[in-house]
Order: C-alpha cells, then structure tokens, then sequence
C-alpha cells in the first residue's frame, strides 16, 4: 500500500523521503487532502520495463549526458519555454536547452 505525505512533511525532511524511495517504497504527495504527484523509485533498465500502463517515458536524459541531468537544468529550461508561451513538443526543447547549458 502506498503512504500518503504531505507536500510540507516531504519539502522538511527530502533526504530522509530519498533514502526511503531508493530503497523501494512509494508516495502520494497531497496537498490541502488533494494528490500532487507519485514518486516512485526508478526501475534499473536490467529489471522488467515499466508494467504501469500509464508510465511514458517522454525523455531519457541519459542519452543527453552519461548519469543524467540535474534538475536545476531542467528546471530552468521548463522555465525559459513557459516564458516564451511555447508548449507544443516541449519535451523535445527541454532536451535541447538542457544540452546546450551543459
């Protein structure tokens, strides 16, 4: 069964929630008794894919650059296409703004 968090319990103690993902459980973050997101842990590309029909990956950011992305990266290039009212295929210009920052 998966624990239900608040948004402010995960923002105060993030690294203890990290350690607690990286050993395999699941959260629904709520906030005002309403669900945010999920976080799961990642599934290692040696184990099954993904069975959740409702999982995509839109981007492997391991192609962009061995070990991934950081966040801040992908953060500010989110940003930057939200400033500029672009939306269509955005996935694909995160990808490209984030490798031209790197």
């Amino acid at each position: 069964m998966e624990k239900i968090i608040g948004l402010k319990e995960l923002r105060n103690n993030v690294a203890a929630y990290a350690a607690r993902v990286s050993k395999g459980d699941s959260f629904v973050v709520v906030k005002q008794s309403k669900p945010l997101f999920k976080i799961v842990p990642v599934i290692p590309e040696t184990t099954e894919s993904y069975n959740d029909p409702n999982y995509k990956t839109l981007l492997d950011f391991t192609k962009i650059r061995k070990g991934g992305v950081p966040v801040e990266q992908i953060v500010r290039a989110l940003i930057e296409i939200e400033r500029d009212g672009q939306s269509k295929k955005s996935h694909r210009k995160v990808a490209k703004r984030t490798k031209a920052s790197l």
